[in-house]
């Protein structure tokens, strides 16, 4: 027992080790300026990947291609990407009002720009986060793709396999393919990729999109065919971090530039002198809890009120969505959509012009100028969540140079988190967030309570939580000290510690806020990393997350109304 214990633990420090080199050695090639990932210069990365074998990228350490993990980084990444031997990544340096389109992965907001045929732009606006995440998928990507060369290639002429053969003259055919021609293609791709015909079958659609339905054997060929030419020609693929950017790096000039513009509107909407509440969520859930009642009472005599927010979660339901948005922005919600690069979009809802809601009754006795405001801001990403935070809870400097102490009355974080106990759905809510990889702790008093939230048929854990420099990071060994250690952990999550950061030098230390500012976080397990098929890479929460979503939203905006 002793033995199995000591060897958990010495796994578990060899991942931390791992991580630690990995962020020492991103940081080292960021002042460099550039570096080949699969030369010299990327070794360490490369090594301390395959050491630390991370659940989101399930076989990387096998000679077998990993599919779903390939899938989980190619929708972050942006679109052709496979296909670019150089990848810069840039500040916001002007792109977006030259010639060039923007890409956007479809599940990261970040904007990219194809230069030509050989180069990939990305643009950084989101701090050293989105690097570190942008450079472990790549140096996933590019493990991926030598594995694709080293099964196709046969010898040191670069002569391949009639497999990599007939799949290169499927790919680069000007017409359509057949079913027929398509399954003869999966079956010599299955044969590059060590895997089973069934398995590339069931994921070939997953990769399919509007600009290409055969993507799946182009992200395959493209990766093989660059991994080639490294091999053979020595054509390395490299990536390069622009001066601008390096020059830039946390000077916060997206976070402050963002947080002037919600304070302008505060400001032009008179409402800067109310009582703020911040919440930190997605951009439905507090405009549909406040007017679903309102805006679909229709619909709602026949459904549930949690079956009419699944309703509007599907794509499908672009009318019902319009109605809601319609009745929020005549009655108290403002929009700000985003220009400075954050990727942050603000919603401003004035509760003073909230008259018809089933929250209504909690202010009905208040007076209008008493009445509260909340600000929803979207998802930070990692870091960038204490540089925005901060930069909101500074005070104000209108114009005429007038200072003014924004009265924060609460902030409350509600996201999507990783649980080390439990499953898809359930709920979490922390006591402190600890810092990975050091020793910062941040204990605090949560409003929001686990008795408060149960009765509703979800599962409803407290503890501690992890902040950990990147999700896709983490793997089983590390995972499993932090939930059997003292700590009492009990999910994982990437902003929780840089929020509280902000919110304690804020109101403890530089006065910008109320000292006896309140706190509420609470998170929804999108995965659960120590269950098998259970990771992020197996796919999203689906309609799993809507009933918890809503229930901490209701809490959360219960709580704001109630308070005096």
């Amino acid at each position: 027992m002793a033995n199995l214990i000591r060897q958990g633990r010495t796994r578990a420090q060899e991942s931390s080790s791992a991580i630690e080199r990995m962020y020492i050695t991103m940081r080292h090639l960021f002042n460099r300026g550039f570096y080949k990932p699969m030369g010299v210069s990327g070794d360490t990365l490369r090594e301390a990947l395959l050491i630390l074998r991370p659940e989101i990228y399930g076989s990387i350490a096998e000679e077998k291609v990993e599919l779903n993990g390939l899938l989980y980084v190619i929708d972050r990444l942006p679109y052709g990407i496979e296909e670019c031997q150089y990848i810069n990544l840039t500040s916001e340096e002007g792109y977006k009002n030259s010639h060039f389109k923007a890409i956007v992965p479809p599940k990261r907001r970040r904007n990219c720009y194809r230069i030509d045929e050989e180069q990939m732009n990305i643009e950084i606006t989101r701090g050293r986060s989105e690097i570190y995440d942008i450079l472990t998928h790549l140096t996933f990507l590019f493990i991926e793709s030598h594995k694709i060369m080293n099964r196709v290639v046969i010898n040191e002429q670069g002569n391949v396999t009639r497999d990599w053969q007939k799949l290169e003259k499927a790919v680069l055919s000007k017409k359509d393919l057949t079913k027929a021609e398509r399954e003869v293609a999966l079956t010599h791709t299955a044969n590059i990729l060590g895997r089973t015909f069934e398995e590339v079958s069931s994921v070939y659609s997953s990769f399919s999109c509007l600009e290409n339905k055969e993507r799946f054997l182009h992200i395959i060929y493209w990766l093989g065919k660059l991994a080639i030419e490294e091999s053979i020609e020595d054509n390395k693929r490299i990536v390069t971090f622009s001066p601008v950017l390096r020059e830039r790096l946390g000077h916060h000039i997206h976070g402050e530039i963002w947080a002037n513009t919600i304070k302008n509107k505060l400001e032009k909407l008179d409402l800067l002198e109310r009582p703020i509440h911040i919440i930190s969520a997605n951009m439905h859930s507090v405009m549909n809890t406040l007017y679903v009642p309102i805006a679909l009472k229709t619909e709602l005599k026949n459904k549930k009120t949690f079956d009419v927010y699944e309703s509007l979660s599907d794509k499908v339901n672009d009318r019902l969505r319009a109605k809601v948005q319609k009745i929020a922005l005549q009655q108290g919600m403002t929009y700000i959509e985003d220009q400075s690069g954050a990727n942050i979009n603000v919603q401003i809802f004035d509760t003073s012009k909230y008259n018809n809601g089933q929250f209504k009754e909690f202010i009905s006795d208040v007076e209008d100028k008493n009445k509260p405001v909340i600000i929803v801001m979207d998802y930070a990403f990692g870091e960038q969540a204490y540089e925005t935070m901060d930069e909101l809870l500074k005070p104000y400097f209108n114009k005429q140079k007038t200072k003014t102490h924004i009265d924060v009355k609460s902030i409350s974080i509600m996201g999507k988190a990783g649980i080390l106990e439990g499953g898809k759905g359930d709920i979490m809510i922390p006591s402190a967030h600890v810092f990975e990889g050091t020793a910062d702790n941040y204990p605090f008093k949560n409003e929001l309570k686990k008795e408060e939230l149960e009765g509703n048929g979800i599962e409803i854990y407290d503890g501690a939580m992890i902040t950990v420099l990147g999700t896709s990071l983490q793997n089983r060994d590390i995972l499993k000290f932090f939930h059997d250690s003292t700590w009492n952990v009990i999910g994982l999550e990437m902003e929780g510690a840089h929020y509280q950061k902000a919110i304690q030098s804020a109101s403890k230390l530089r006065s910008s806020i109320s000292p006896k500012v309140k706190v509420r976080y609470a998170y929804y397990a999108s995965d659960n990393p120590l269950e098998t098929g259970s990771t992020l890479a197996s796919g999203g929460l689906g309609t799993t997350g809507v009933k918890p979503t809503y229930l901490i939203t209701e809490k959360i905006i219960e709580q704001i109304f109630k308070e005096r």
